[in-house]
């Protein structure tokens, strides 16, 4: 199936602590059906500290399911995505609220 969220793609969350907050898309994982969001779903870690890496309580994206992101249309609104064939033959997906093409 086709993906309906790619990386760099900005995101509405839709449920949880973030709800309302947008960001952009930085890693999915589709056999997981998860995607992690710039500046969504902060964690605390503690790392530990090695030869590279400083030691601490480190911020870090957590990964949150596809079901409650939704892409943002050209408004900043959630929105949800089709697909169109282009006269060209590419398949490209665009915005069910405005119509706008997404990407291509």
């Amino acid at each position: 199936m086709a993906a309906k969220i790619k990386k760099g793609d900005t995101v509405v969350v839709l449920t949880g602590r973030d709800a309302g907050r947008s960001g952009e898309v930085i890693q999915v994982l589709p056999k997981e059906d998860k995607a992690f969001v710039r500046g969504i779903n902060l964690v605390k870690k503690h790392q530990r500290q090695t030869q590279n890496q400083e030691g601490g309580i480190i911020s870090k994206e957590a990964a949150i399911h596809l079901s409650n992101i939704a892409v943002a249309d050209a408004n900043g609104k959630p929105t949800r995505v089709g697909f169109r064939i282009l006269d060209d033959g590419r398949k490209v997906r665009f915005a069910k609220t405005t119509g706008d093409q997404i990407d291509g």
